[in-house]
């Protein structure tokens, strides 16, 4: 099956958990990371406790994944569709980011 979530990371510290359904996307900050005096993961996605919600991916984690030669490179090689931007940021954001936050697939049942 399809991983449907994702823990996002900031500096190693649980921040949220990321879904994907059939037509939206939702981030949550966890009541735990609200609760410290860490930062926003992004000023586009300020701390608050209700889900944010969008049709498409967030640009924010958008901007997480590898673009043009890269792009083409990683697709092929762990043989993901382009346009699955999801799956993308699953397998390419857990460790091979810029800066503070991470992305790691919640394994399903």
């Amino acid at each position: 099956m399809k991983p449907q979530a994702a823990e996002v990371f900031f500096n190693g510290e649980v921040a949220g958990v990321l879904r994907q359904t059939k037509a939206r996307y939702a981030f949550q900050y966890a009541p735990a990371y609200l609760q410290s005096d860490s930062p926003a993961i992004s000023l586009t996605l300020p701390k608050q406790p209700e889900a944010f919600v969008s049709p498409v991916l967030f640009s924010f984690f958008y901007g997480l994944l590898a673009e043009g030669v890269a792009k083409q490179l990683q697709c092929r090689e762990l043989r993901i569709d382009e346009n699955d931007h999801f799956m993308r940021l699953l397998r390419t954001a857990h460790t091979e980011t810029i800066g503070a936050v991470t992305v790691r697939e919640i394994p399903t049942a």
